[in-house]
């Protein structure tokens, strides 16, 4: 009999229903979710308003191939380009990140003729080939993902310009805010940098928001909080609230290559529905606007408890990083708080990530939980 290949370490939850930033398991237990998924709940479980245009849709016509046309593409290339400010940018959409990071890398291939890609330490941009190459962790990469890649130190401008010296560089990947590798943020200098290094040396500027993006940061994109725009901008799970979608938002400065890009299931109707409700509602109930109040309050009140070595992170894309490790924490929230929290590449530091519906109320019930299992665990506190 076929079983499931082992892929992760399984917790034994059965989440059977989920509402705004709590899910239940299916022995009808709650739990407050800080986690969202790896980051991909962004307007909440089963919103009313989600849920009523992907019943809607796949009542009528849930899937046809690219080849027909389909309005609520777009709908959404136009609601995408308004909420980001990314007036003349195109939209090609896909099903994931990974494949939208990998169709970056092609595009700007395509578009100057070069191999070299310069991504950073701790980045994280997908498990697929190119995708995988860029990202800093050697156990995920096979030998078939050696690629032209150059890794360099976040925010080390002088390794970033002898780079550009050293290499014909073809893009340079960053993420507004690197998610797995701890929620570490580029500063804007940095971001600048990078800029106009990329315009000096025709060089394509790759912004990977997968998990900082549609609006986890405050902003709608974080590379915003630097005062630049990247070429090619990469987008995913929030924008689909656990619907798989992808997409590449792409400059003008792009040509179209007919046939060079290309997608069974991207941007389907339903796809294109889930993101539809995602934006209106972060857009009508002013989640941007929360995701930067929760965020900062959070972050406040988690400043100084006990064992707590950093608090860092914008928005509801926050790192709490411990003197010692946060295994024993994470389990005693789960076990006996019932709050889900995330991990990241170091064993000192905890992720959160609910969703942009989270409340203040929902925030102090997480707080008081973490300061309980802190003050219990940290030696100094027994």
């Amino acid at each position: 009999m076929a079983t499931l290949f082992d892929v992760y370490p399984l917790l034994d939850i059965e989440p059977v229903k989920g509402e705004g930033c709590k899910i239940w398991d299916k022995e009808g237990k709650e739990y407050l979710d800080f986690y969202g998924g790896h980051a991909v709940i962004s307007i909440g479980h089963a919103h009313p308003v989600y849920v009523q245009r992907i019943s809607e849709q796949v009542a009528t016509l849930g899937f046809y191939s690219n080849s027909v046309q389909n309005p609520l593409q777009r709908q959404l290339a136009a609601k995408l380009s308004e909420l980001s400010g990314l007036k003349d940018y195109q939209l090609f959409l896909c099903n994931s990140g990974a494949e939208a990071n990998e169709n970056a890398f092609k595009l700007a291939s395509f578009h100057n003729g070069r191999k070299t890609i310069i991504a950073f330490e701790k980045g994280f941009h997908g498990r697929t080939s190119l995708a995988v190459g860029a990202t800093d962790n050697a156990r995920i990469q096979a030998p078939v993902n050696d690629h032209h890649t150059v890794i360099l130190p976040l925010n080390d401008e002088e390794a970033l310009e002898k780079a550009f010296q050293e290499h014909e560089v073809c893009a340079v990947i960053v993420e507004g805010i690197q998610g797995i590798g701890g929620i570490y943020t580029p500063k804007a200098s940095f971001m600048q940098k990078i800029r106009s290094l990329c315009d000096v040396h025709q060089a394509v500027f790759i912004g990977d928001e997968i998990q900082s993006g549609v609006g986890r940061s405050g902003k709608f994109f974080a590379f915003e909080y630097a005062g630049v725009t990247p070429d090619l901008v990469t987008i995913a799970k929030g924008l689909g609230n656990g619907f798989p979608i992808g997409g590449v938002l792409i400059s003008p400065k792009f040509e179209a290559w007919h046939g060079m890009l290309g997608t069974t299931f991207g941007g389907n109707h339903l796809a294109c529905q889930a993101a539809l409700a995602v934006l209106e509602v972060i857009e009508t109930e002013g989640l941007l606007d929360r995701a930067t109040k929760v965020g900062e309050y959070l972050i406040e009140q988690l400043q100084g408890l006990p064992g707590v070595k950093e608090v860092r992170g914008k928005g509801l894309m926050i790192a709490i990083e411990l003197e010692d490790e946060v295994a024993p924490v994470r389990k005693a929230l789960l076990k006996e708080h019932h709050i889900f929290t995330g991990t990241a590449a170091s064993k000192t530091v905890m992720r959160l990530l609910p969703p942009l519906t989270v409340t203040e109320k929902e925030a102090d019930q997480f707080l008081e939980a973490v300061s309980k299992v802190l003050k219990t665990l940290v030696p100094s506190h027994q």
